[in-house]
């Protein structure tokens, strides 16, 4: 087992945001951020005890900013300012990206700018390592002030109320902490605020997303390259020399992965010399180009999203010099610009990758292959569903790549008069990389089968090792059967990351 990973309030990678989302390492408290964490708090009671008055520590929030409230009732405010916040709905997030959020709220609280207890800290720790997990509905955040609605729902669980999942099992949070010896939590001023206000919705579902999104990318030069050897392209549009002259880093990196999977062919040997097309279709041609810009948008986005990791989002912070000071940082626009352009471009490797499938499939243009890769065309549909299938799939994600945070609805009053939709852009980033997953899976069968009929030449030698990867996932066709289950194994596949060794 993997040591637990202490938290300060550093960045956080995709990598670490996995290992304890999906793979359940265990999280510490770094002792190195308890001073941080003290000295904030104690700002915040050291301004109470003045009789200061403070947003959100003695005041209303958002429009009843102006009303101050009494020293004896600041406790019952920040409790109904949880429970009156937790009204998200719709289906609940999964476990991974409630795991993620709880992750990288306690995250954000040890920075030690928000005026918390380490209590507040230790309870998000508990919750993770116990295996309690808060059902956060997923429609409800606007992503400014933050994802209140979703961060309520993990709060409503740290006192004791609302549902959770203790392994598996919906059961109320007083009971599940009863049953792993954990007592409810008492939220004193500030508290409740902390817990609320923050980035972490769209982070931790934009960001289990993204990480999906960068394997589909690189996989989808192994489906090109295995297509390519199908149809008896060249690989000569992936010529360093020509990438060179236009040195992007993603199009430099998509090409030398190319060519390093199309090294070794027989099948490429034998049409070199008697092949009549001058120049591939730009499916083939162009996936340096495309498969690049998508690669560099998705980068872009990883950078902007390991660095909210880090970034102390609530609001007002609280500084150790004594001083609280209200601002903006909860507005989740860096992160909803992110997202609304990595899900254009995954619509766009969908794109090509749907061409791809086409060219394989159709009798017209697939290189002397059967008509839709049938062993018996006509008796047979072989893959012709399944390229239907993947124009779906492309529509609806041309449909959801509209982006949401070109929108902005007013809420509190007119207080909150600009907000993100951030969470709306990671929602839909999310499907649509499942989409992508689906479709690449249908690409990946249609290539390896178009390959069987290719022998006994030999594809090139990393493709031909995939080729072999692939037919222990799926069996090739013979007389059509039913393919969804096919496809699902091969998304299933691509999702678990169980074919990533076949990157060069």
């Amino acid at each position: 087992m993997a040591s637990p990973l202490l938290l300060s309030g550093q960045t956080l990678s995709l990598d670490e945001i996995g290992q304890v989302a999906l793979d359940k390492r265990a999280v510490a408290l770094d002792p190195a951020a308890l001073p941080r964490i003290r000295e904030s708090r104690a700002v915040v009671d050291g301004l109470l005890a003045r009789g200061a008055t403070v947003y959100g520590v003695n005041t209303g929030f958002g429009k009843l900013s102006d009303v101050r409230i009494e020293p004896g009732e600041v406790r019952a405010l920040q409790r109904n300012l949880v429970r009156s916040h937790a009204c998200g709905v719709g289906e609940p997030l999964p476990e991974p990206e409630v795991r993620a959020m709880l992750l990288l709220r306690a995250n954000v609280l040890a920075k030690g700018f928000s005026g918390v207890r380490p209590a507040v800290v230790e309870m998000l720790l508990s919750l993770l390592n116990r295996g309690i997990h808060p059902v956060v509905p997923a429609r409800g955040s606007v992503g400014a002030s933050g994802d209140l609605a979703p961060l309520a729902h993990l709060a409503l669980a740290m006192i004791g109320e609302g549902m959770v999942l203790l392994e598996g099992r919906p059961m109320p949070a007083a009971m599940a902490m009863l049953k792993t010896g954990l007592q409810p939590l008492v939220l004193e001023a500030k508290e409740g605020l902390a817990l609320l206000n923050g980035t972490q919705g769209i982070t931790g579902v934009g960001g289990l997303a993204l990480a999906r999104a960068l394997r589909v990318v690189e996989l989808a030069d192994l489906a090109g390259a295995m297509t390519l050897e199908a149809l008896k392209g060249t690989p000569t549009p992936f010529d360093e020399r020509i990438h060179a002259l236009r040195p992007h880093a993603g199009q430099m990196a998509a090409a030398a992965h190319l060519r390093a999977l199309l090294a070794e062919s027989e099948i490429r040997e034998s049409h070199r010399e008697n092949d009549p097309r001058v120049q591939d279709a730009y499916c083939l041609r162009c996936m340096p180009q495309v498969h690049g810009a998508v690669r560099d948008a998705l980068g872009h986005a990883r950078g902007t999203l390991e660095i909210e990791t880090g970034a102390a989002t609530d609001n007002p912070l609280v500084f150790a010099e004594g001083e609280i000071l209200s601002g903006g940082n909860f507005h989740g626009a860096p992160l909803a610009l992110q997202l609304d352009a990595a899900a254009i471009a995954m619509t766009t490797l969908m794109g090509i990758g749907e061409r791809r499938i086409d060219r394989l499939v159709n009798p017209d243009i697939n290189e002397g292959l059967p008509p839709f890769l049938s062993k018996t065309p006509g008796v047979s549909s072989g893959f012709m569903i399944a390229h239907i299938v993947a124009a779906a799939l492309l529509n609806e994600a041309k449909v959801l790549a509209h982006p949401a945070s070109a929108d902005s609805v007013p809420t509190s009053g007119g207080k909150e008069d600009h907000v993100s939709m951030g969470m709306t852009a990671a929602l839909k980033f999310r499907q649509i990389v499942e989409n992508a997953e689906r479709l690449l899976a249908i690409e990946l069968l249609c290539a390896a089968q178009a390959l069987d009929y290719r022998a006994p030449l030999k594809p090139a030698r990393r493709v031909g090792e995939a080729h072999a990867r692939l037919r222990e996932v799926v069996k090739g066709l013979g007389e059509d059967r039913v393919l969804s289950g096919d496809i699902e194994a091969m998304a299933a596949a691509v999702r678990g990351g169980k074919i990533d060794s076949w990157r060069s």
